[in-house]
């Protein structure tokens, strides 16, 4: 089952009980949240990182764009995209960046066959830029121009410029300053050329990060209880053994070690 996601500042909210003398259970008001692929990872885990490279970019995500004042790409329920200015930061720095609005958010979702990303709207439709450079979030379907090619920055570590129409035009996503703009910035999709305009920070949820997932479940792995070991050896162990056969499952050689403990369980049988 898909959890909403939650923001920092946000109360835990505490399920009203059914009224037994009542038929008609209490109705509670549901917010609007992406669709999120399903992990094995613990779903309570919601701490956001950086995408450190393309193939990380994965799940929900926070595309921070490089402006003065912090912004990131949202779009309103019809589809109308703009600089949605941050407040969850640590200090000030857009690499801390975490949504605390819904419209922030975007589920990216890769391209099957290709290596461009989708982002998929809190309201169920897809970024967009059309020819014209201009950015929207109404189609229900993914085309060349909900398609997105993330460069990873030559310059800056961690930081992306996103190619339209799947990498087949040679514009990027790109802001500017703009008075008309509520938050001072537009956002335009008609760059042609990578500067620091172009780049942006994509944040993403921990739990869906490659890198740590592996790290998670090695850890995962690493931990076995003293009694699932007795019963792989078939004896009872020593604090030694134990401690030698949790490392070796650490290291990669725990089928080596098992028969070196079994081995030593029977010399000291018949000593």
């Amino acid at each position: 089952m898909v959890k909403p996601l939650t923001f920092k500042g946000d109360k835990p909210k505490k399920r009203k009980q059914r009224d037994p003398e009542s038929d008609k259970s209490t109705k509670t008001r549901k917010t609007a949240v992406p669709d999120v692929p399903e992990t094995n990872d613990d779903p309570e885990d919601q701490s956001w990182v950086s995408a450190d490279a393309p193939s990380d970019i994965a799940g929900p995500v926070v595309l921070v764009l490089p402006s003065d004042e912090p912004t990131s790409v949202a779009s309103d329920a019809n589809g109308q995209v703009f600089a949605s200015t941050l407040e969850n930061l640590v200090e000030g720095d857009p690499g801390t960046a975490e949504p605390h609005d819904v419209r922030q958010v975007w589920v990216a979702t890769r391209v099957a066959g290709t290596e461009s990303f989708s982002f998929k709207g809190h309201h169920g439709k897809y970024l967009g830029c059309d020819n014209h450079g201009l950015f929207t979030a109404t189609a229900s379907a993914v085309s060349p121009y909900e398609s997105f090619l993330a460069i990873a920055s030559p310059d800056i570590p961690g930081a992306f410029s996103l190619q339209t129409r799947g990498g087949d035009a040679e514009s990027f996503l790109s802001i500017k300053d703009s008075a008309r703009a509520s938050s001072g910035v537009e956002i335009r999709g008609d760059a042609t050329t990578i500067s620091f305009e172009t780049t942006l920070r994509v944040r993403m949820q921990a739990r869906f990060k490659p890198r740590i997932r592996a790290t998670k479940e090695s850890k995962a792995y690493e931990k076995i209880s003293r009694k699932e070991l007795e019963g792989i050896v078939g004896r009872a162990l020593d604090d030694e053994d134990v401690r030698r056969l949790r490392r070796a499952r650490r290291d990669g050689n725990f089928h080596e070690e098992v028969l070196d403990v079994r081995v030593k369980g029977k010399h000291d049988k018949f000593a």
